[in-house]
């Protein structure tokens, strides 16, 4: 930690039958049994059997054991999490008493043009982004998040608190919830939804292949299910990701290329969701816009991105694996900044016209786009680790290593010729820029920290 103070003045303070009765004659109800029997001369059969099925329920009830369901309901309403809102005793303590208020302000945009805005996965890195984004041109934004634990949560919750100092809602629940995204389309008519819940990174498919399943193909359909049943239904942006162009030779990436041949289940689920958005659109009328994004970073990012990673192990001393292709070849990079990829996705909110559907009849034909978003400048791994000891002031210890057959892809390189055309997508941040943003950030954030969080 003491290398802390001279990086940051370096860089210019840079979730059955009935059985019998038979009463015992020492029990107290015995005495009331036996006046019943002695009565049934003077009362009509019926009546008889009447009262003795009435006094067998009364029984009963006095007898039996409170119910298992409903102290078990008792002890989620006071004790455990819910992050669900199809009943009143699931409308957990995140959420607050008055959580449909505070969900109806912080969609209402300041002004009759603004846009209401779904955005999900709203506490991750480009999420947390995007919605302070909207916030601050004076667009409504309610987020949905399950602050699930792939990485750090304090992260998640840290950039929770930056979007709730901004006005921002945060409902913590999960894509795969009908009841609970029923609900919020009940309690907000959204606009447009900003789709960026997912389940992230190449290698992780590895060791949890169903999560991707659950989260980037159930979680996208549960999702296109309750927009398409709207009314009216909002225009849908989607995160998809460069990661669909797989083993594709061909650069720069056009949107027109072939993505057939995914090298990752990541990249696989994100390919299927490109297929599944386009059934909506042809089928029910929702608008829908998928961007492509390439390698993004910077403040607030991901701990499982190399830039990121290799941060922390070079600031704490530790060997960083740099890979490379085969014969020796390069590995790249089209790295983007996170400020250039927000305006990408504003501008793509901004210019989607309306779905035609209604309560999940299509009306007429609607709008469906692709695009990249990338830096469209290709940078070498090695490079990158250049650009990082630089700027903390630290050799790195390196060891390069033949890229192992876990998902990467030897390069990336975007062409955002449709970008810029369709959406005035231009990207502004070289990656020593950025990377200087980032590192300030970083040592900012984890510099306060004791030394064990690094």
């Amino acid at each position: 930690m003491t290398q802390l103070k001279p990086i940051l003045s370096h860089l210019d303070a840079i979730p059955s039958t009935p059985g019998k009765c038979k009463l015992d004659k020492t029990s107290p109800y015995h005495s009331t049994f036996h006046r019943l029997r002695l009565h049934s001369a003077l009362l009509p059969r019926r009546t008889l059997w009447s009262f003795i099925f009435l006094f067998l329920i009364l029984l009963f009830l006095f007898l039996s054991p409170p119910s298992a369901t409903s102290s078990a309901s008792n002890a989620s309403v006071n004790g455990g999490k819910r992050r669900s809102l199809h009943t009143a005793a699931v409308v957990g303590p995140s959420l607050g008493p008055n959580w449909e208020n505070r969900a109806w302000a912080s969609a209402r945009p300041a002004s009759k043009s603004g846009l209401s805005v779904l955005v999900t996965g709203a506490v991750g890195f480009v999420g947390a982004h995007v919605s302070l984004a909207l916030k601050k041109r004076g667009d409504g934004v309610v987020g949905l998040d399950n602050f699930n634990s792939y990485y750090e949560t304090g992260l998640k919750k840290a950039r929770n608190s930056l979007l709730e100092k901004s006005g921002i809602f945060v409902v913590e629940g999960d894509i795969n919830d009908a009841a609970l995204l029923r609900k919020l389309f009940e309690t907000v008519k959204f606009t447009h939804v900003m789709h960026l819940a997912a389940q992230a990174g190449v290698r992780y498919a590895m060791k949890n292949p169903m999560s991707y399943i659950h989260s980037n193909v159930d979680g996208f359909v549960n999702l296109l299910e309750i927009c398409k049943a709207a009314n009216p239904q909002p225009a849908v942006v989607w995160a998809s990701s460069s990661s669909v162009y797989g083993l594709n030779s061909k650069v720069p990436f056009s949107e027109k290329d072939r993505t057939d041949q995914p090298a990752s289940l990541y990249a696989a689920t994100k390919k299927a969701g490109e297929e599944i958005a386009h059934t909506y659109n042809h089928i029910y009328g929702l608008s829908l816009t998928g961007l492509r994004f390439f390698t993004v970073y910077g403040p607030w990012g991901r701990p499982d991105m190399a830039y990121y990673f290799f941060t922390k192990d070079i600031l704490r001393g530790k060997e960083i694996k740099i890979y490379e292709g085969v014969d020796h070849g390069t590995v790249a990079r089209d790295f983007t900044y996170i400020d250039d990829v927000v305006k990408g996705c504003l501008a793509a909110l901004d210019t989607a016209k309306k779905s035609t559907g209604s309560g999940g009849k299509k009306r007429g034909a609607a709008q469906f786009r692709i695009y990249n978003l990338g830096n469209t400048t290709p940078v070498p791994i090695g490079r990158l680790v250049s650009i990082l000891e630089k700027l903390l002031r630290v050799k790195a210890k390196k060891k390069v290593i033949q890229m192992p057959r876990n998902g990467d892809v030897p390069f990336t390189h975007a062409n955002i010729s449709l970008a810029h055309k369709e959406l005035g997508y231009k990207p502004t941040t070289d990656l020593e820029a950025g990377l200087k943003k980032f590192v300030k950030w970083y040592v900012g954030y984890y510099g306060s920290k004791k030394k064990s969080a690094w």
